[in-house]
């Protein structure tokens, strides 16, 4: 088991799904978790759950990533308590919609970027001086290989896969010469709700649990993992350099 004891851990996303697993596993490695979400419920089971498994008490964040100025609001509020944030995982996104790109409403690709990117953006900005402050910061943007698959009718959601990649892809250049290491991560295919909207026929029994991505996330976030700027696919196992086509 990864030791985290000592490390302030900030999980977005963090009220179902892999976001909710990959806290759980955080706190039960001794890392206190700072785990926001949309859904009050949701994120009050995770603290139950880290309670139960013999962690610290979460530190609970409900609001909806389109709120800028939470986001902006979230590092100040972090640096006020702990003074420094030691890992990130940008977990939250959207959907959107399954739709030929001509037939995808304004409103519907509006919010796709906005949660997906935009906030991304947002809380890159809003906490990479805090990750700066860790002696081993480590920051995991959650992609898909909906980014370099670009399947039709996938339009909105590839995009923004794509777009936070090349976000993740930059902030590890800006700072490949500090402790910081960020990565991409491709989860596959798992099962969750996002996953039952996209592909509403599919046998969820046939896909990893959540619990299973989020065991293979955690030894990413530790002060021995050392890359930057790649690709981590998890059924493979592996981290990748992005190679652009010939």
């Amino acid at each position: 088991m990864i030791d985290l004891k000592g490390r302030i851990a900030l999980v977005t996303g963090a009220s179902r799904g892999i976001g909710y697993f990959t806290a759980l596993e955080l706190a039960k490695a001794g890392a206190q978790v700072i785990a926001c979400a949309r859904t009050v419920g949701g994120l009050e089971d995770l603290d139950d759950a880290i309670k139960q498994a013999g962690g610290l008490p979460a530190t609970l964040v409900p609001f909806d990533l389109a709120d800028m100025a939470a986001i902006d609001k979230l590092g100040g509020a972090i640096h006020e308590r702990w003074g420094k944030l030691d890992i990130l995982v940008a977990n939250a996104g959207v959907l959107g919609i399954i739709s030929p790109i001509g037939h995808v409403e304004a409103k519907v690709f509006e919010k796709v970027m906005t949660v997906n990117v935009t906030a991304t953006w947002r809380l890159i900005r809003s906490v990479d001086p805090l990750l700066q402050l860790s002696d081993a910061g480590r920051a995991l943007i959650l992609s898909s290989s909906a980014a370099h698959k670009c399947k039709p009718f996938w339009g909105p959601y590839s995009a923004s896969k794509a777009a936070v990649e090349a976000l993740a892809r930059t902030w590890a250049g800006e700072t490949q010469r500090l402790p910081l290491r960020i990565l991409s991560v491709d989860p596959g295919a798992t099962r969750t709700a996002m996953r039952a909207q996209a592909v509403p026929g599919e046998d969820p029994t046939t896909l990893p649990h959540p619990s299973e991505v989020a065991a293979k996330l955690l030894p990413l976030v530790g002060p021995d993992q050392t890359e930057t700027g790649k690709l981590f696919i998890v059924r493979e196992n592996r981290i990748v350099d992005y190679r652009l086509p010939d």
